[in-house]
């Protein structure tokens, strides 16, 4: 997954306007903002074009107020960035029980190709 930062100057280049017509569907989780919200964290799988106001980060720059679970606290670094993938791969699992009735059904190779499915949603970094 990528890391990447935009500006609340940029927000509508990249995610559209205030209205539904004029609203682009990303495929992006939003993981922190500033404390006035000028600017925000997300992770994207693909890559984001730099053109719509974006800064690819290689770390958690200083600054951001962690939001995507607030019962995590509001500290965020690497490696809460990298408990976000993780956490965004359990939820998208299916179940013990499901994953086991695949593998009874179907068999180990699909069983591994349900599973590709949300590795390939959720990379590591």
């Amino acid at each position: 997954m990528n890391l990447y930062k935009i500006e609340a100057s940029n927000w509508e280049t990249f995610f559209g306007g205030p209205d539904i017509e004029d609203r682009i569907e990303r495929d992006v989780r939003i993981i922190a903002q500033k404390p006035h919200c000028d600017a925000f964290l997300f992770l994207s799988k693909d890559a984001q074009d730099a053109q719509d106001g974006l800064t690819l980060l290689d770390s958690v720059p200083s600054g951001f107020d962690f939001t995507y679970c607030q019962e995590w606290g509001l500290t965020i670094d690497d490696d809460v960035v990298d408990k976000v993938i993780i956490d965004l791969r359990k939820k998208d699992y299916p179940t013990w029980q499901d994953q086991l009735d695949d593998i009874y059904h179907n068999g180990i190779d699909a069983w591994k190709a349900t599973i590709k499915v949300t590795k390939d949603k959720y990379p590591k970094r």
